[in-house]
């Protein structure tokens, strides 16, 4: 990859994440773009801007794009298979692999490929991940896809990162087959830090129920700059390390709150200045397991924040029981 000739000091790094009803080539002119995302059937599988990246998610209706608005000026390019885009202080980046059915190796590639990138970048931390993968869930006990995953990413990382090093992360199931994993990231030249829920034991802790590798990732993250918002992982209805309400889709959704507003409850100790759940500047996206669950997760969202941005995605949670996933951005 090309060196990056930016000397802006990590402190000033900015992002804005919006959800925006607007022409695609529009929103790519906009200075300061770093990254655009669509989702669905309605939106371009493809573009030559390397800043735009198709999720095969389908949406709930017609999704808006969501944009990643920074403060610099932004290069942008593809090296290997990797579409990178920075500003100078954040960079964006995105890789696919294929996936013949053997998650583990397919995962083991793709974090290898991450682990070389970020290590000769100029970003070299991870502060948010997302991980895109067909049949999440398929499988039997600690052959399960999932379980697999968990396993490849520790392989490709080579080692176990520490708690301090954990970025927040999604991982989720495509519902129908691609064929590919994806994976996109937002790193940094400086390290956030990573935060924990006090209602949840911390995934790298999960016991060995869950399977031979222990999930690797924070509750969030907040990231080194208080021009930036904090990141929130996938976020379901598990207190301790257990699924609850297996039965119900509405106290899921309610149990999935209470998470979300204790991990802003526990950002705001180290960053007062963030506002409570559900502000004008908080962003969710919703991954629904079942189709008909959609409309009734979407109103929902609608009835409890009804001035809030959302999109709501048909997607696998990573546990069967489990309905509804949701992370954002909050702040």
């Amino acid at each position: 990859m090309p060196p990056t000739p930016h000397t802006i000091a990590p402190a000033d790094a900015r992002l804005r994440v919006e959800y925006r009803w607007a022409p695609l080539d529009a929103l790519l002119a906009e200075p300061g773009l770093l990254a655009v995302f669509g989702f669905g059937d309605d939106a371009p599988a493809t573009h030559a801007d390397p800043r735009y990246l198709h999720v095969a998610l389908p949406a709930f209706g017609s999704a808006p794009f969501e944009c990643w608005q920074v403060g610099g000026d932004v290069r942008c390019g593809r090296h290997d298979g990797i579409a990178w885009s920075e500003d100078g202080t954040l960079q964006f980046g995105a890789l696919e692999i294929p996936d013949d059915g053997d998650a583990e190796a397919a995962t083991r590639r793709a974090y290898e490929r991450l682990q070389a990138w970020l290590g000769g970048s100029d970003y070299p931390h991870p502060l948010r991940i997302w991980n895109y993968l067909d049949a999440i869930t398929d499988g039997d006990s600690d052959d399960e896809r999932y379980r697999r995953f968990c396993v490849g990413r520790a392989q490709g990382l080579g080692r176990d990162l520490a708690p301090g090093e954990l970025p927040a992360a999604t991982a989720i199931g495509h519902p129908l087959p691609t064929g590919r994993l994806q994976l996109y990231w937002l790193a940094a030249r400086s390290a956030g830090t990573p935060l924990e829920n006090p209602r949840q034991l911390q995934a790298w802790r999960y016991p060995r129920q869950y399977g031979p590798q222990a999930p690797g990732f924070a509750r969030a993250l907040l990231p080194p700059s208080p021009g930036m918002p904090l990141l929130i992982s996938g976020t379901a209805a598990i207190v301790g390390h257990a699924s609850r309400h297996g039965d119900s889709l509405q106290t899921q959704f309610e149990e999935i709150l209470a998470n979300l507003d204790s991990l802003v409850t526990a950002a705001r100790t180290l960053r007062p200045g963030l506002p409570p759940l559900a502000s004008r500047q908080t962003r969710l996206k919703a991954y629904v397991r079942d189709a008909q669950d959609l409309a009734m997760v979407d109103a929902l969202l609608a009835q409890r924040f009804p001035d809030l941005p959302r999109v709501v995605l048909h997607g696998h949670v990573c546990r069967r029981e489990l309905a509804v996933e949701i992370d954002g951005v909050h702040g």
